[in-house]
C-alpha cells in the first residue's frame, strides 16, 4: 500500500516539529511548513493525501487555504484551532473542511481522526450499502437514484442535477448516499455521525448541520428536511 503524504500547516514551531514526528513514526510521510503561502505552494507541488491546516496561520490563514485548496481538489481537509469556538468551526467547515480537531491534541487522537477520514475516502461507495428499512425506495435503474430533478449513479460516483453534473466531495457524496439508502426515514445526527464520520463516540454535531447545508446548496435547499429535534430526512 502506498505510503500516506500529509501536508501539514502550523506556525507554532514546536507543535509543528512535534506533531511531524508523531505522525511521521506511524508511517506517514509529512510536509510541514509554517505558513498558509508555503502551504498553498506545497499543496501544488505534491499533492497531498490529506491536508491539516491550523485556523491561524500567516500569510494565508488556514480557512482561506482551505477555500484555495477546495477550489482545486477535494483532498480531504482537517481543520486545527486552538479554540473550540464555533466561528472558527464553522468558518473552516463552510469553507470545504472535512472535520475539525481543537488544540491542544493527543497525537494518538489526531492519527485516528486522520486514518478515520482516509477510510472515508477511499470507501465513499459503501456509505450507504444497506438500503433496508427504507421508506419509499426511490426509482431506480442500473445503479442510479432518482429523487426528483437529482439523479446519483451509485456506482459511477456522480451526481447529476437536472441534468448537469454536481461536483460533491467524498464527504458529501457519503452523506447523500446514506440518506439515499433510506428516504423519507429520519437520520438523527448522532447516526450521520457514526455512519459518514466513522465517529463511534459522540462527536461535534456540528459537523453534521454545516455539511447538511453545503449538500443542500448543490442538491436543492428543500431536498434534504430538517425534522426539529429528531435529524434530518431526504424527501423520498
Amino acid at each position: 500500500m502506498a505510503e500516506t503524504h500529509v501536508l501539514f500547516v502550523e506556525d507554532d514551531d514546536v507543535i509543528r516539529e512535534a506533531t511531524q514526528l508523531a505522525l511521521e513514526r506511524v508511517g506517514f510521510i509529512v510536509t510541514a511548513v509554517p505558513d498558509g503561502l508555503l502551504g498553498l505552494e506545497a499543496f501544488r507541488a505534491d499533492r497531498p493525501d490529506i491536508a491539516l491546516l491550523d485556523v491561524m496561520v500567516p500569510g494565508l490563514d488556514g480557512v482561506s487555504l482551505c477555500r484555495r485548496i477546495r477550489d482545486e481538489s477535494t483532498v480531504p481537509v482537517i481543520m486545527l484551532s486552538a479554540r473550540a469556538d464555533s466561528i472558527d468551526v464553522v468558518l473552516g467547515l463552510e469553507a470545504g473542511a472535512d472535520d475539525y480537531v481543537t488544540k491542544p491534541f493527543d497525537g494518538a487522537v489526531l492519527v485516528a481522526r486522520i486514518r478515520a477520514v482516509l477510510r472515508r475516502f477511499g470507501h465513499a461507495a459503501g456509505a450507504g450499502e444497506d438500503p433496508s428499512g427504507a421508506v419509499g425506495q426511490p426509482d431506480e435503474s442500473d445503479g442510479v437514484l432518482v429523487f426528483g430533478d437529482v439523479e446519483i449513479d451509485t456506482e459511477g460516483m456522480e451526481v447529476r442535477r437536472e441534468g448537469s453534473p454536481v461536483g460533491l466531495t467524498p464527504t458529501e457524496m457519503r452523506l447523500l448516499l446514506e440518506f439515499s439508502a433510506a428516504p423519507g426515514t429520519v437520520l438523527s445526527r448522532d447516526r450521520l455521525l457514526e455512519r459518514v464520520w466513522d465517529y463511534g463516540w459522540g462527536g461535534d454535531t456540528r459537523v453534521v448541520d454545516v455539511h447538511v447545508q453545503r449538500l443542500r446548496t448543490k442538491i436543492g435547499q428543500d431536498r434534504i428536511e430538517t425534522v426539529r429535534g429528531f435529524g434530518y430526512k431526504l424527501r423520498a
